[in-house]
């Protein structure tokens, strides 16, 4: 056979990627078939909204742990679970997207253990910022502050490689700035909650934490600063 020619047509996922995929896949599957009812008895329309109740994250409930000075598991637990909950089918599509993409050229460069750091570091921190914004009472749910974290990620990579090239790095911000100039003229038009606070979020933290998960990380990070 020719060369080339014995190559798979589709270059595999990383088993990491399929990790956070399917889970967002397996919710939508069931949610959808209870909405249009292939499965579950007459309730079953309600399946989404009963998933939102058990799993996304109210901003106020940072705000009660804080007012009690109490942990609630529960409240503790919708940090990691909002994301694979999502709005409705087109919402868990085009976050899936941005996981598929952005996932397998991060987990091409990252260890799996380090994409994973970098994702739900991009949930944690998308929640946390999220519930911090005064007055908000709109609950946040789906995987974008995750996907921002590996944007996040992508970017440093990016950024990284800028720098050796000795070129400008700037450029590395271009995707960042693309996506959250869009997600803010689409808020400006169409209004909703201000969940571009929480992708911001999870962007910053995935850039962050890339200076010490990716390789070479804590090692490149004591390098810059001694640059400086």
């Amino acid at each position: 056979m020719r060369d080339g020619y014995d190559e798979a047509p589709l270059n595999p996922l990383p088993p990491v990627i399929w990790l956070l995929v399917l889970p967002i896949v397996a919710m939508e599957v069931v949610l959808n078939a209870g909405t249009y009812g292939l499965a579950g008895s007459a309730d079953a329309i309600g399946w989404r909204s009963d998933a939102l109740q058990r799993f996304a994250l109210s901003p106020m409930m940072l705000d009660q742990m804080l007012a009690t000075g109490r942990i609630d598991g529960d409240y503790l637990m919708r940090f990691v679970t909002y994301p694979f909950v999502h709005g409705n089918l087109t919402h868990a599509l085009f976050a899936g997207v941005f996981i598929l993409a952005l996932g397998k050229f991060v987990a091409e460069v990252y260890r799996a253990w380090a994409v994973l750091a970098v994702f739900f570091g991009g949930v944690i921190a998308g929640g946390l910022a999220y519930s911090l914004v005064p007055g908000l009472q709109v609950a946040l749910y789906g995987a974008y502050p995750g996907a921002y974290g590996l944007i996040g990620a992508f970017t440093f990579i990016l950024w990284a490689r800028l720098g050796a090239e000795h070129a400008n790095r700037a450029r590395a911000f271009t995707l960042i700035g693309f996506l959250l100039g869009i997600q803010l003229l689409f808020g400006a038009i169409f209004g909703g909650a201000p969940d571009w606070i929480a992708d911001l979020a999870g962007f910053g933290a995935g850039f962050l934490l890339s200076f010490v998960v990716a390789p070479g990380g804590l090692a490149h990070l004591l390098k810059v600063i001694r640059q400086r």
